[in-house]
């Protein structure tokens, strides 16, 4: 068994969500911890519009700060969303309901929730050094220099300094075996507002349109705008637009002019534009994000560094899980070094093992529910599928749930339930095969639905350890 944790001195690069909360999981243990971030305190500056997509927090977030002891008061900063609201573009509304029983999301700002963990990381006794980019790491003397010209020494380092890692840069550097990639959507985002109105009267209009417990979508193909709830009433508006595109008018490359600007709003998300009075600045002064899928071959040298976060698997944001799978690192490093009794390289591996198959899976899993939820929430086919998984998780709960309520509200690794969606997708195949359409619904045959699942699914779902116990807030 390896020394006392106080003995060991532990730095992390990158102090953002994963960053603070592995902070103060550290702590916890009694680890001596210091963290360097390269942006000033969150918690000291005005948070800027534009900037951040604001969160959904899900099973594996929820089960990491209930780990933490900080579930309570993270939840006091958000608002549940139980469902989807689609918004077609004459106007009308179909809600869909995520789950069964009240099943939720937590919507929360990704600013507000880093301020959070600062604030819990920094009563931890945790060094924070803000202000502080890491230029340089020595990984033979176990050495890192800052950009004040200052070194510091480690036994141990995690970088979790987000998707840009510099430390990852200099790790892949060191060793032509590692392989690196970013693979880019051809999709960026612009954050905007959906302001709560001043005025009474239009006030409560407004909230029987923008139901707050929703997660509101306007899928419109080859593009689509999201907004979530904040804890004021207002929403967080994210569109999603193609870079350039041959298959629409409407791509950042093309929207050129606040003409076109308003012609994209007119067209496609009429009934949005009216409830929001600064869109067309925001458009123009918010900046333009990217979105990619990041890969490292290695995550750790298996002695003194490991990547957390999205420096190790930065993913796309169309499944709500980046934050999520970073939060379940934490979970999962700290399980296997309490298990190992604190032997630090074989933790390490275990935690390549364990975890990299599963931030592979919901890698490839976001990018598809891209495409779902652009294209397909408005396809008649998958709109009856969607109405009867419902109902089988209904009928049957002990044997099936969708691979969404999987990923959403269970602890299942990510890896098992790509497995089981594939199994799902067979079902549903034969199921629906001769439906159509969510009027359809009533010539579904439960029966032949019930045998499926029994001899087809229910044996995979004992080998591969599939679990619908629900993670509840």
């Amino acid at each position: 068994m390896s020394s006392q944790p106080s003995a060991k001195k532990i730095i992390i690069v990158g102090a953002g969500l994963v960053g603070s909360l592995l902070a103060v999981r550290l702590r916890q243990l009694g680890f001596q911890v210091a963290a360097f971030e390269k942006r000033p305190d969150i918690r000291k500056s005005t948070i800027d519009g534009g900037r951040s997509i604001n969160l959904v927090i899900t099973s594996r977030g929820i089960n990491a700060l209930q780990e933490a002891g900080l579930l309570a008061q993270a939840v006091q900063k958000s608002v549940p969303v139980y469902g989807r609201m689609m918004h077609s573009r004459t106007g009308e509304l179909a809600y869909q309901p995520y789950g069964q029983n009240q099943e939720c999301n937590l919507s929360i700002s990704r600013a507000l929730l880093n301020q959070f963990l600062l604030d819990e990381a920094e009563k931890q006794k945790t060094d924070l050094h803000f202000n502080s980019s890491v230029t340089d790491i020595d990984f033979k003397n176990k050495t890192i220099t800052t950009n004040q010209g200052q070194q510091f020494s480690y036994d141990f380092i995690f970088a979790t300094d987000g998707s840009g890692s510099l430390i990852r840069k200099k790790f892949v550097d060191s060793d032509s075996q590692i392989k690196f990639s970013t693979d880019w959507l051809p999709v960026d985002y612009k954050e905007l507002l959906l302001p709560l109105p001043k005025d009474a009267a239009a006030t409560e209009q407004f909230l029987k349109k923008y139901q707050k417990d929703a997660l509101h979508i306007w899928p419109r193909i080859t593009h689509m705008m999201m907004a979530l709830a904040n804890r004021d009433g207002s929403f967080t508006v994210t569109l999603y637009l193609p870079k350039e595109s041959q298959r629409t008018e409407f791509s950042f490359a093309q929207i050129s002019t606040d003409q076109k600007i308003e012609n994209l709003f007119n067209s496609e998300f009429a009934d949005a534009k009216k409830d929001m009075p600064d869109y067309l600045n925001e458009f123009n002064e918010n900046p333009q994000g990217n979105l990619g899928t990041v890969k490292l071959s290695k995550w750790t040298d298996g002695k003194s560094i490991l990547f957390l976060g999205d420096a190790a698997h930065a993913i796309v944001p169309f499944f709500g899980q980046g934050t999520n799978l970073g939060f379940e690192d934490i979970s999962t490093f700290i399980k296997l070094l309490q298990h190992n009794l604190f032997e630090w390289e074989k933790t390490f591996s275990d935690f390549e093992k364990t975890q990299k198959p599963n931030a592979d899976a919901i890698a490839e899993m976001a990018i598809e529910n891209w495409f779902e939820m652009s294209e397909r929430v408005a396809d008649p086919k998958f709109l009856l599928r969607k109405k009867v998984e419902a109902e089988l998780e209904k009928r049957f709960p002990d044997l099936f749930k969708s691979r969404y309520g999987l990923v959403t509200y269970t602890l299942t690794p990510y890896a098992a339930i790509q497995k089981a969606g594939w199994q799902q997708d067979e079902i549903f195949a034969d199921l629906l095969s001769e439906l159509k359409t969510p009027d359809d619904f009533h010539k579904v045959n439960w029966l032949k639905a019930e045998d499926l699942l029994r001899t087809k699914y229910q044996s995979f779902k004992t080998e591969f350890h599939i679990s619908h116990q629900r993670v509840t807030i």
